[in-house]
């Protein structure tokens, strides 16, 4: 007898997705925010979370930073590693997703098998994935970790970009090219090409 056969799934017996989306006056989606480190992942994620929230949806993000303080703490930056804490966040967005919760996370996933297995995970339904398109130099320019001067002089190796290959989206559903753009103007792009996903069918 193997361990799954331990295993019995209670999901037919819980509060179904549109349950809650209706409760939520939302139709839940996993954004998923990729790009170089220092391309504005994150801060766009935070203010877009908020102009949602101003907009009475309700969102959470997931980030690389805190996910790896917590969840994934145990995790390096092997490929295999990466591989194994996008698959962890996939995980934790499904769950997010069922709940009506529209969904906001912002990680490098720098290969496109990589976001492959995360749309898999997620439903490439719902799935909706954003470049954000940032030069590197500007990136290196931002550098408020310090990590690139870091990857430069050999002190981290395997630094997506620099040693490491990063894999721009083939066919995105957003491409935001941040370039001479606010914040706000990145924000509002995304905007416009989310509410018509997330607003309930019946507004």
């Amino acid at each position: 007898m193997t361990e799954s056969t331990h295993i019995h799934p209670i999901h037919d017996r819980m509060l179904s997705r549109s349950d809650r989306e209706s409760a939520l006056g939302q139709r839940s989606k996993v954004l998923w925010l990729t790009g170089l480190s220092g391309s504005g992942k994150s801060t766009i994620a935070i203010a877009l979370e908020r102009r949602l929230f101003q907009e009475s949806f309700f969102a959470q993000i997931l980030d690389g930073d805190n996910i790896r303080s917590g969840i994934n703490s145990n995790l390096g930056f092997s490929l295999e590693d990466r591989k194994e804490n996008i698959r962890r966040i996939a995980e934790v967005a499904r769950l997010y997703l069922q709940s009506g919760v529209i969904t906001l996370c912002s990680f490098i996933s720098p290969t496109v098998a990589i976001r492959k297995m995360a749309a898999d995970i997620i439903g490439v339904e719902d799935f909706v994935e954003m470049y954000v398109d940032t030069p590197l130099h500007i990136c290196e320019k931002r550098d408020v970790k310090g990590l690139y001067k870091k990857a430069r002089a050999g002190e981290i190796k395997g630094f997506t970009g620099i040693d490491s290959p990063y894999e721009a989206p083939v066919d995105p559903a957003l491409t935001i090219k941040t370039e001479g753009k606010t914040i706000d103007e990145s924000v509002e792009e995304i905007l416009n090409h989310i509410i018509p996903l997330i607003r309930p069918e019946s507004n």
